[in-house]
């Protein structure tokens, strides 16, 4: 550790992504990514916008922020765009947290909200989930700290209903609760429409997964134009033009095609049903996932094994070393093609134990 880095960030651990490989071609199912292309309406606006990055892009967003509040049918008010969703999850913590409003979450969630936590030096406790991996609503009701929850979870796919969603906001009126919905539009509710009835309610998603827009980072959150305007704070005191022309353009282009995004979303659904159903055929164990992602066990072969021999075989999947969940492999829903290579390796790794 170099004698330069403040002490403050000494015992900071950064979140780990997934791996990238360069050294050789996988079939890439470890970071939920889309297997689908962007809109070529989307690429089509990139190109547009290509033509005039000599001047920097509109702070305010207008264009887009105006698309997003079209398709969700809330203000432009209430609209935030952000590098990608994890700079709006930063933003929260930035400003929604301290050591009077200590922030809370799942144990088994994103990693990245630790993280923000120790760096935004904010205290933060972890609430065990149930044996099943679900979250239990009643230790988030009347918590009174900084709910964050993701929504579906990561890296479990498992959804809370609105429901339940709406005990823990209406529960904690002098808290902000952040409802991550990165993985919403794969068949979980979203709680966007809650925005209307709670002031603390504020709710992110993503470009990245449903959108093919991973390597364009673009995120939003949607809430209380009050809590916008606390947000906005931070970014025009951090990074003012935050969203890149190119990228801002890209987002108004696939809403603008919105049925591309709802026909990938169908088939991802699909072909998540198909390999969950090969799965359970092979006698691997998993949970009850509404994300792009399934999350999985063999009760007779270790989950870092299983990891390690899908590598071997040109696969890659995700494996936690956390020991709550290290037996267990979160494996991203790719195109039919490349579900069908999966089942083939993993009913070889099978065959080899029996």
């Amino acid at each position: 550790m170099s004698k330069f880095l403040c002490k403050k960030y000494s015992s900071l651990t950064p979140y780990t992504p997934g791996e990238q490989p360069k050294e050789r071609k996988f079939i890439k199912l470890n970071t939920n990514e889309s297997p689908f292309a962007p809109s070529p309406r989307a690429v089509e606006c990139a190109g547009e916008a290509a033509r005039s990055v000599q001047l920097y892009s509109d702070p305010e967003c207008k264009r887009l922020h105006a698309a997003i509040a079209r398709l969700y049918d809330v203000d432009e008010t209430c609209v935030l765009c952000t590098n990608g969703s994890d700079e709006i999850l930063n933003f929260a913590f930035m400003a929604f947290c301290d050591d009077e409003h200590p922030a809370v979450f799942p144990n088994v969630t994103y990693g990245f909200y630790s993280v923000f936590a120790s760096l935004c030096r904010v205290p933060y406790e972890e609430i065990p989930l149930c044996d099943d991996f679900t979250i239990n609503v009643d230790d988030y009701v009347g918590i009174n700290k900084t709910v964050f929850i993701a929504n579906p979870n990561a890296p479990t796919g498992i959804a809370l209903s609105l429901d339940d969603i709406e005990r823990i906001v209406a529960s904690n009126p002098q808290n902000v609760v952040v409802i991550d919905e990165a993985y919403v539009d794969f068949g979980a509710q979203s709680a966007v429409s809650l925005t209307k009835k709670y002031k603390n309610l504020l709710v992110t998603q993503t470009f990245s997964k449903s959108r093919s827009m991973a390597g364009a980072r673009l995120g939003f959150g949607i809430a209380d134009p009050e809590l916008i305007a606390h947000l906005n704070m931070i970014k025009y005191s951090t990074n003012p033009y935050n969203v890149n022309s190119m990228t801002m353009a890209m987002g108004i282009g696939t809403l603008e095609d919105n049925e591309y995004t709802i026909d990938n979303c169908r088939a991802i659904i699909q072909n998540r049903e198909y390999a969950a159903r090969e799965l359970d055929r092979l006698g691997f164990v998993m949970t009850e996932s509404l994300a792009n992602f399934i999350f999985v066990k063999h009760p007779k072969i270790d989950g870092a094994d299983i990891y390690a021999k899908l590598r071997e075989q040109g696969i890659l999947v995700r494996h936690f070393s956390k020991s709550e969940i290290d037996q267990y492999n979160r494996i991203t829903v790719g195109s039919v093609s490349e579900m069908k290579a999966l089942v083939a390796a993993l009913e070889q790794i099978v065959s080899e134990v029996k």
